[in-house]
């Protein structure tokens, strides 16, 4: 969320920043919205200035016994202007606070310009894909035919875009995770949080979530009350600190979560809808820190660099890109992608996203600090994948294949598991 008088003084400069991810900020009418409520509020100042010294005025009169009749029509009348300034007050901020939560974030002038994946930028690249001398198998037919996944069966229980992992799958799944935050805790000194996974309209709001993505969003509710199953632990996390002001010497806050996210991804049927790539429901282990604005640049790097560690520690070819201005999410400023190699798709394909928020979603859930001055200041927020358990699953059975239908695992996850190799029937094998 933007602060209205600074997009205004920003002027052509905001037009143009927009611009190049695709939004239209019409200027005339964020103007006109703020300049009707700077009115509105000194013409109310001025009333109630007025009303207090009439109240004043029909105390004096009537104790020196004179006529108060027409001071208290005034007084009335005054009530009333004031009631309809306010009533009119609130139609004003409404329209321009729906007008501040549908306009996207400042994208970084480091993004590049373009609008979709093929103008990103690529950073580097880390490892070797695998050559095989046989063609190798997607996941799917993988975990299908070891047996460690079941898709059919997921969905008679759910519906399309769900699975079961069993056994060794199972375990696997459970291995990566704990992998994940033992990397993020032990290494990193990200702080371990297990989080609710229905939260308020009003959390969903504080990270983006809402209003713009209400379409992509699981629902649910009880009585009066509506919740929304996250699609990430981002939300909850980053929202632990709404309306606080968080003491300097804490800063930064890095945190981890492990949760199942829910996301309906309207408007993506029609792809991957086959196998772990984009589900409904996921697990993922999540990375949040809350720091100083000026500290977020270089946090950033950071983030991506713990982003990457998971994958060097399974041995997991992958490349980093920077996404362009245009593609680039409702509420970063600046987004590194990291991909994965998918051996069936013979492409590297999105397994984390690590984002910059500068301090728009700090000023939608009001998240502050202190500046050295001692006044309250926004804070700056980041957030990335580290890393989704089934995309990472994924990548790990296609890279890790063998022509006789086994997996042969990373030495990383053998204290995890108790085992190194999965047999084309999927027996586990030390």
């Amino acid at each position: 969320m933007h602060d209205a008088r600074a997009l205004i003084e920003m002027g052509a400069e905001a037009v143009r920043r927009l611009a190049r991810r695709g939004y239209s900020l019409d200027l005339s009418e964020l103007e006109s919205l703020q300049s009707r409520r700077n009115q509105n509020i000194r013409s109310a100042d001025e009333l109630r200035a007025e009303s207090k010294r009439v109240a004043s005025e029909v105390q004096q009169t009537a104790k020196q016994g004179g006529d108060i009749g027409k001071l208290k029509e005034r007084a009335r009348e005054l009530k009333d202007q004031i009631r309809d300034i306010e009533a009119g007050q609130e139609g004003i901020e409404a329209q321009l606070r729906d007008l501040l939560l549908s306009i996207p974030n400042l994208p970084d002038d480091s993004a590049p310009d373009g609008d979709s994946e093929e103008f990103a930028i690529e950073v580097r690249r880390v490892g070797t894909p695998p050559a095989f001398t046989f063609e190798p198998k997607d996941h799917v037919d993988l975990g299908e035919a070891t047996g460690i996944l079941d898709f059919a069966r997921a969905t008679k229980l759910s519906g399309p875009r769900f699975s079961v992992s069993r056994g060794a799958g199972a375990a696997l799944e459970r291995a990566l995770a704990t992998l994940f935050l033992d990397i993020h805790t032990r290494r990193h000194g990200y702080v371990e949080h297990s989080v609710p996974f229905l939260v308020t309209r009003k959390t969903m709001t504080g990270t983006g979530q809402l209003p713009k993505f209400e379409e992509d969003l699981f629902k649910t509710g009880v009585a009066d009350r509506d919740l929304f199953l996250i699609p990430t632990a981002e939300v909850p996390l980053t929202n632990l600190y709404a309306d606080e002001i968080i003491p300097p010497a804490e800063l930064p806050l890095a945190m981890t979560a492990h949760t199942p996210c829910f996301r309906s991804e309207a408007g993506s049927y029609g792809r991957d809808t086959r196998g772990l790539i984009r589900q409904h429901q996921f697990a993922k282990v999540e990375m949040v820190k809350i720091v100083d604005p000026e500290a977020a640049e270089a946090e950033l790097e950071t983030m991506v660099g713990h982003a990457e560690a998971c994958l060097k520690e399974l041995g997991l070819a992958y490349r980093v890109i920077k996404l362009p201005a245009g593609d680039t999410g409702f509420s970063a400023q600046l987004t590194y992608d990291i991909e994965v190699w998918i051996p069936s798709q013979n492409t590297y394909r999105e397994i984390s996203s690590v984002s910059n928020f500068g301090t728009f979603q700090a000023r939608r859930a009001n998240i502050r600090t202190r500046g050295e001055d001692g006044k309250p200041k926004l804070v700056a927020t980041l957030n990335g994948s580290g890393l989704p358990v089934g995309r990472t699953l994924a990548a790990l059975l296609e890279q890790c294949q063998q022509e006789d239908g086994s997996l042969v695992l990373p030495e990383s996850l053998f204290p995890y598991l108790g085992f190194r190799r999965i047999k084309a029937d999927g027996t586990p094998e030390a």
